[in-house]
């Protein structure tokens, strides 16, 4: 049985000089709350002691009731640990990322700036309930974002999940006991209206359009990488007679900065290319080193997102009459995973083409793409039901 106990604190010395000073006080006016008498002191996991004083003996028999229970259930949590402020948690939290990269940490430090620290910065981690987070999204659907629009569903998401993680840090570190950002209804994201799957035909009209790009509109429409893994090709992860490229590394571009790293999620693969245009990118390594960037821009140099799109790719969409779809360089993946599935690759081969941690993440956002087959299991349920009819059948006329 854990020990806690409750001390009456009348004769004490200390209480009584406290009540003297707090009479002293009143009558002068003060509206300040009397010292409390009644103290409920107990010793923590760490074996410290630790005490509350109440003005009422209910309201710390109460206490006393509740510590003692979480102490016996090894969900005890201090008290005093729940009062650390939501922004040094925040910090914290940032601090010890490991696996994110530049571009996730970038993103999680201005959610953090322009939302969730303005909001819940000064807030004790302790205080802050279900119902005050609750509130707080719907603030976030309502009310305009920092540059003055409606936040979208993706963006409120983000936010809320960004929060979720600072408190699921002061859960970890012992602060509280349960994560109030935990079980909320968030917007419907609607991904599947921003997907864009282009045919076979459309594909190669944008990379003639392309240009000199043209390989890489088709590297991007058949592999499904992503563009910051293909401006981060080198030539010597290019092997045509297998018709393999290596996947390894990307480039993120923060404020300006080009920084070469490991691919997202550290899913390391090789991704397939089709036999038609695969030779076509063979002069790409003649002669160069294998330490080479494959794709780069005019002057050698890495390809930039921001450049590429608008020199090359938008005026390609263009020039190819697909300007009303919305296309992308990265909505590029999409086409290269509808096309895979439309030619019969099963799930877990579409997952590591386009390097996603999980099946289960492929089938979210593609598994509507994938041929309905339940009048093949009734088929086959109907072959198994017969010949059982049929053995039947011949065992009564025996």
């Amino acid at each position: 049985m854990a020990r806690v106990w409750i001390e009456d604190r009348e004769t004490h010395a200390d209480y009584v000089a406290a009540m003297e000073k707090w009479k002293a006080a009143k009558r002068a006016g003060s509206k300040r709350r009397p010292p409390g008498r009644w103290r409920v002191r107990w010793y923590g996991p760490d074996n410290k002691g630790k005490a509350l004083t109440f003005a009422k003996l209910p309201q710390a028999e109460a206490e006393k009731d509740a510590i003692t229970a979480r102490l016996d259930k090894g969900s005890y949590r201090d008290p005093k640990s729940g009062k650390a402020a939501f922004s040094v948690v925040a910090e914290e939290w940032y601090g010890s990322l490991r696996k994110q990269g530049r571009t996730t940490k970038h993103d999680y430090r201005e959610l953090l700036d322009l939302y969730v620290i303005p909001k819940w910065g000064d807030w004790q981690v302790g205080a802050i309930q279900w119902q005050d987070v609750s509130d707080w999204v719907d603030a976030l659907m309502t009310e305009p974002g920092k540059r003055g629009k409606p936040l979208g569903p993706a963006r409120i998401t983000k936010i809320y999940r960004v929060a979720s993680m600072v408190m699921k840090r002061a859960v970890q570190s012992g602060r509280i006991a349960l994560n109030s950002f935990y079980e909320h209804e968030l917007p419907h994201t609607n991904d599947d209206d921003e997907h864009v799957y282009l045919t076979h035909e459309q594909v190669e009209e944008l990379a003639e359009a392309a240009g000199e790009y043209r390989r890489l509109v088709l590297v991007l429409a058949y592999s499904g990488i992503r563009w910051a893994e293909a401006s981060a090709i080198k030539v010597g992860r290019l092997n045509v007679d297998t018709r393999r490229i290596r996947i390894v590394q990307n480039y993120t571009d923060v404020k300006g900065v080009l920084a070469l790293g490991p691919v997202k999620n550290h899913e390391k693969r090789s991704v397939p290319l089709p036999r038609s245009f695969a030779e076509e990118l063979r002069d790409l390594t003649t002669g160069r080193r294998p330490d080479a960037l494959l794709f780069t821009s005019p002057d050698g140099k890495p390809l930039r997102y921001s450049n590429f799109r608008n020199r090359h790719f938008d005026p390609a969409v263009k020039a190819a009459g697909l300007g009303d779809l919305g296309i992308t360089p990265h909505k590029l993946r999409h086409t290269a995973a509808s096309l895979a599935i439309a030619a019969g690759a099963d799930v877990k081969v579409v997952q590591l083409m386009l390097g996603h941690k999980s099946a289960a993440m492929t089938l979210d956002i593609y598994g509507h793409l994938w041929p309905d087959r339940l009048d093949e299991v009734a088929d086959a349920l109907d072959v198994g039901r017969a010949a059982a009819l049929a053995k039947r059948d011949a065992l009564l006329a025996a």
